[in-house]
């Protein structure tokens, strides 16, 4: 017809536009709000709760406007929640598996009815997950409820859980904490942030409608994170989890260091993640998918492009054809596009070539998506992304290049890779330092992935059987390894800085002077840096026994190095190969069985039959941890999906442990075996009162076929040697015996960059504390699981 706009099927495939985009309506989301007088209360024991005297916050729906109102919690609210929520845990606890299930799959059926209000009720609050999704994940946490004292024997729920996000987040990660919570049996307060406030509070009306227990879930809002802080001081609380952006999980580990409390963070908003297209993949599909993820609204994460040297033509072909006509992208404020008109003048100075869809407007929160080409990697708009539809495009020549650029983050959330090479994708995905890795796909979520935060992503996993773990506990354990306190007033730049005790030669025969000893780095026996010793005194306040070397930030300088030059090629070692050790490394510690017992007698005061007894459990403790190398391995998962996913445990890099008082061989060969046997290497700090035992054990090391440097003991003052560990960036995760003030200063220090903490507050009767002669299979499995992290692989199928 003459005249007419109508548009071929041909024309849209060329220039690839979206279509007019449905009308959608809120009225039932209007309505719920309208019911509640669009003032939403508290959610506290199993009903709504608005105390008066309360201020107030104003939230904004998707267009601006003032959607409802919420209350800002107090300390008495707090109370009256965290004792609501003790009561809730004996109810839901005491269930039996079964009937905790049949609650959550009621939710399902509920969410059937109601669905509606809570997709309309997300699309107001821009919360982004719909209906169907929360049923995935009450479908597979429920199916764990009914399985866990099958599958997770000898496993306990921890009490009362805390699960605190920050105001970015969406309600699936919300979420993604709280039903595992709940499906272990723990009870659940939420501090949600400003997006996921509304959708929270009004699940938590609809579990109610399923038959949770009032008090086993419960919503606390208030005007940001600090209130999780808050919640986390009172001494009902058992464990807190963190979801969100950096510096609110910065934020609140700071504010509850000293607490007692375990707090775990996953930075997962704002994280840098690489989009790698190799010259095998499909170049048309991987453009397609890289606009869709790059250019959203609104966005969790950050994307850089890697494509392949041989290729860049290509894809940036594609990219001119994809992104005509693309209409401008909605800024979250004016602010932003000052943020966004910045990094795109800067990287322009340092040589980058833009392609847009369409010419910036002027003003207003308004920008069109922006491929910025030959962009460098030192760039701010690569390091530190700004908010908008920004996609820094960078090249490769060959994977180990591309491996090397996309480990260049901070970040280690997730990656994405594009090849039609099986073999490749692969290999790039175990060698990327990333959490989840998508083949040929992007940003799949599902529960049944687990997911652990890689470098500044986070100290816990999340999803699988794997994340329900930090839930729980060895039913074994008699006792939380950080008793609940009040903060310490500290200065924490002081900490471990106090002068070395003076050692005043003596005039005694040099035939009967003390022995002095030496530590072991790189696979060597050698002095410290400093020169200086410690003296061992004698057991019940005697002379002195022996000298030692005084370690101190150079000496862990120097076992870093020697621990990150060997520790890539200890992971490619065979599982036999690593079992092998381990098993030669007990023969060893067998052979000098009568040195070592010596040195545990003489130092601690034991008799030899005792200290003989704690090398007989050594020695097979180390021959357990040869036998876990190759048993406990990684998995295919069933995924909804078409196509496969796999899950394995990688070491953490770097581990620095300050070991315990209490028997010191035994802790020794627990925590060196669990840490070597999942392929990390250790930095050992021998405990400050007993290192004896740990010196002696050099003479072990150095007859064994571990490689140099994969193991190292740095004798001296705990308090220094744990405030180098905690500044050293390459260090991993630190496992830590000690004081109070040490494991507060841990808490507090390290965040930047995170580190992953296991922390037990030492005191100084040697009765108390962990049981190490103990060979409970939870026990061994909970070391087991802090020395891994895990990693999920996506790869769809037709």
């Amino acid at each position: 017809m003459a005249g007419s706009t109508t548009k071929t099927v041909y024309d849209i495939f060329q220039s690839m536009e979206f279509g007019p985009a449905p009308t959608s309506s809120t009225s039932t989301a209007q309505a719920w709000l309208d019911h509640h007088s669009y003032a939403l209360g508290l959610f506290i024991d199993g009903k709504f709760v608005r105390p008066a005297d309360r201020k107030s916050r104003s939230l904004l729906d998707s267009k601006g406007a003032s959607m409802c109102s919420i209350v800002c919690a107090e300390d008495d609210d707090i109370s009256q929640c965290a004792s609501s929520a003790v009561n809730g845990f004996k109810v839901w606890s005491s269930m039996n598996c079964h009937q905790r299930a049949k609650v959550l799959l009621k939710l399902v059926s509920i969410l059937g009815l109601h669905g509606k209000c809570v997709s309309e009720l997300c699309e107001l609050c821009e919360a982004s997950c719909s209906p169907s999704t929360l049923v995935r994940l009450l479908q597979y946490y429920s199916s764990w409820a009914q399985l866990r004292d099958t599958l997770m024997t000898n496993w306990k729920p921890l009490g009362v859980v805390v699960v605190v996000v920050s105001d970015d987040s969406s309600l699936f990660t919300l979420f993604l904490k709280v039903f595992p919570a709940l499906a272990m049996g723990n009870s659940v307060i939420i501090v949600p942030g400003h997006c996921t406030a509304p959708p929270a509070l009004l699940l938590a009306q609809l579990f109610m409608g399923a038959g949770l227990p009032a008090g086993a879930f419960n919503v606390l809002t208030g005007t940001d994170v600090s209130l999780g802080a808050k919640v986390a001081q009172n001494p009902s609380i058992s464990y807190v989890t963190y979801s969100g952006n950096k510096q609110d999980a910065v934020n609140l580990r700071k504010a509850t260091a000293g607490m007692g409390v375990p707090v775990s963070v996953s930075p997962c908003i704002g994280a840098t993640c690489p989009f790698i297209i190799f010259e095998s993949a499909d170049i048309d599909s991987a453009v397609d998918e890289v606009i869709e993820a790059a250019f959203k609204k609104k966005k969790e994460i950050h994307w850089v492009l890697f494509v392949q040297e041989s290729v860049l033509d290509r894809v940036v072909a594609c990219f001119k054809l994809r992104m005509v006509r693309m209409k401008c992208v909605g800024l979250q404020s004016t602010a932003d596009r000052v943020l966004v008109d910045a990094a795109v003048k800067e990287a322009q100075q340092q040589g980058a070539m833009l392609i847009q869809a369409c010419t910036a407007p002027p003003s207003g929160a308004l920008y069109p998506p922006t491929l910025l080409w030959r962009t460098a990697p030192a760039s701010p708009c690569v390091v530190s992304p700004s908010p908008g539809p920004l996609l820094p495009l960078m090249t490769f020549r060959s994977n180990t290049e591309a491996v090397t650029l996309g480990n260049h983050s901070p970040h280690g959330l997730a990656a994405s890779i594009w090849t039609e090479d099986l073999t490749l994708a692969l290999e790039t995905a175990q060698s990327l330092s990333v959490g989840s890795v998508w083949v040929n796909s992007h940003s799949v979520r599902d529960p049944c992935l687990p997911v652990s935060g890689y470098k500044g992503s986070g100290t816990c996993t999340d999803g699988g059987q794997e994340g329900l773990y930090q839930f729980l506990h060895p039913s074994s354990s008699s006792s939380p390894s950080l008793p609940r306190s009040s903060p310490l007033p500290m200065d924490y730049t002081k900490f471990g800085t106090g002068a070395s005790p003076v050692i005043i030669p003596d005039e005694s025969d040099s035939a009967s002077a003390p022995k002095s000893y030496l530590h072991f780095v790189g696979g060597k026996a050698c002095k410290s840096v400093s020169g200086c010793s410690v003296a061992v005194q004698q057991p019940g306040g005697g002379g002195v026994l022996a000298y030692c070397p005084d370690g101190g930030r150079k000496d862990v300088r120097n076992a870093v190095e020697a621990a990150i030059k060997v520790q890539p090629a200890w992971i490619k070692k065979s599982l036999s190969a690593r079992a092998q050790s381990l098993n030669s490394l007990a023969k060893g510690l067998e052979a000098n069985s009568q040195d070592i017992a010596a040195s545990v007698c003489v130092q601690t005061g034991l008799s030899m039959d005792k200290a003989e007894k704690e090398l007989e459990l050594s020695i097979a403790r180390l021959s357990d941890w040869a036998a876990y190398c190759d048993k406990i391995q990684g998995a295919t998962l069933p995924m909804p999906q078409s196509g496969s996913a796999l899950s394995f445990p990688e070491a953490l890099g770097v581990v620095g442990i300050i070991l315990p008082d209490k028997n010191p061989i035994l802790s020794l060969v627990t925590l060196l075996g669990a840490a070597v046997a999942t392929g990390n290497a250790v930095i050992m700090v021998p405990s400050e009162k007993y290192p004896l035992p740990a010196l002696v054990f050099i003479q072990v090391l150095l007859a064994s076929d571990l490689p140099a440097g994969l193991v190292n003991i740095i004798s001296g003052r705990k308090d220094q040697l744990t405030v180098a560990l905690a500044n050293h960036s390459v260090i991993k995760a630190i496992w830590y015996w000690g004081s109070a003030e040490g494991c507060q200063y841990l808490q507090y220090t390290c965040i930047s960059p995170l580190k992953t903490l296991r922390l037990s507050c030492q005191n100084d009767d040697d009765d108390e504390g962990k049981d190490w002669t103990q060979s409970h299979p939870s026990l061994l499995e909970e070391t087991w699981r802090n020395a891994v992290q895990w990693k999920s692989v996506w790869i769809p199928t037709a």
